[in-house]
């Protein structure tokens, strides 16, 4: 039976987290490793996070300490694991850290390594136009996700996926990768594979600036922007509802869009052309609504780009709860030169 350490902290870690513990036939979970308590909501009271959550309830013992603390090797060594299993953790660990296992640390990672290394290789999947993406498992050196592969999978990243949804089927899947790869490392029925050398695009974190979504470009591309960016750090967007550009903006979070359906192409065009005082749809394309501008009925909410338009279909308004795009625009009072940028 392997001992094993787990080191992790957010929701996406705790499925790997319990996969390892329930398998008690091959894994013993000596200790878990996670960030200590941390203020959290707006009355910013401490509280842990999800994997230390989760130890708690399976009665796992947690370890909090830094690991750049001169105490961690020897809290590390005292837990008698032979090797780490890692789920972003958050952590830069260190080689004398990295040594101290007998077998190591490693580490799942939700893509398909080399590609996209770095802390968001699913919101960049998507942001990049990706169909298949996949988690690897990869013992840990002290570069930068580029350490020898165990093993991989694949999955094919769904059309109208955002990044949220992935991640969980990724965390799902991927608990049951690292626990067979760590089964056979430790059976020693697998040897791994150096990554090939190269440049590869690196997974930048993503900001709240990078989510602040673009129309002045084709629906495709900011369809991926709102998916990569959902639910974190948040698709969002300026609106201008008295269509004033000198106005004061308020902001509007895009929780849920998708480009403009085939079977609504003909609505659109009606509609447009009706507020533009045109009578009918002739000569009219989806594609005639400027960047950002909003076009409102009572069961849609469209948004302007350089080629088709934007659905918005979720929006949560500043200071208001998430609702149907729909229901907001009836409410907000919206002018007929109303936009978003």
């Amino acid at each position: 039976m392997l001992k094993v350490l787990f080191a992790g902290t957010p929701d996406v870690a705790v499925p790997s987290l319990r996969t390892l513990a329930a398998d008690t036939g091959h894994f013993e979970v000596v200790a878990v490793l996670t960030r200590p308590d941390a203020p959290t909501g707006r009355g910013r009271k401490l509280m842990p996070s999800p994997v230390k959550q989760a130890a708690l309830e399976l009665g796992i013992p947690v370890i909090e300490s830094d690991p750049s603390e001169e105490s961690f090797v020897s809290c590390l060594k005292a837990t008698g694991a032979e090797a780490a299993a890692v789920v972003a953790y958050g952590k830069i660990l260190k080689e004398h850290v990295l040594d101290a296992l007998p077998l190591g640390w490693y580490n799942l990672h939700f893509s398909l390594l080399p590609d996209w290394r770095g802390a968001a290789p699913v919101q960049r999947a998507i942001w990049a136009g990706d169909s298949v993406t996949g988690a690897t498992v990869f013992r840990i050196t002290k570069g930068m996700d580029c350490g020898p592969i165990l093993a991989q999978s694949t999955v094919t990243i769904g059309a109208h996926e955002t990044a949220g949804e992935l991640l969980e089927r990724l965390a799902d899947d991927g608990s049951h990768l690292l626990a067979a790869s760590l089964e056979a490392m430790a059976e020693g029925r697998i040897v791994p594979v150096e990554q090939p050398q190269g440049a590869f695009e690196v997974a930048r974190k993503i900001t709240v600036e990078d989510a602040h979504l673009r129309f002045d470009v084709p629906v495709f591309a900011v369809n991926r922007q709102a998916r990569a960016c959902t639910p974190n750090p948040g698709a969002w967007c300026e609106l201008h509802a008295d269509g004033d550009a000198n106005g004061e903006p308020t902001t509007l979070h895009v929780l849920a869009a998708r480009p403009i359906a085939d079977d609504d192409r003909d609505n659109f065009a009606t509609m447009l052309a009706n507020r533009a005082g045109n009578g009918d749809a002739d000569g009219t394309s989806a594609s005639s609504l400027n960047p950002g501008e909003l076009l409102v009925t009572k069961r849609k909410v469209w948004v302007g780009t350089v080629t088709d338009p934007l659905e918005l279909e979720q929006v949560k308004p500043q200071g208001k709860k998430a609702m149907k795009a729909a229901d907001w625009a009836r409410g907000a009072r919206l002018a007929p030169t109303a936009y978003v940028k």
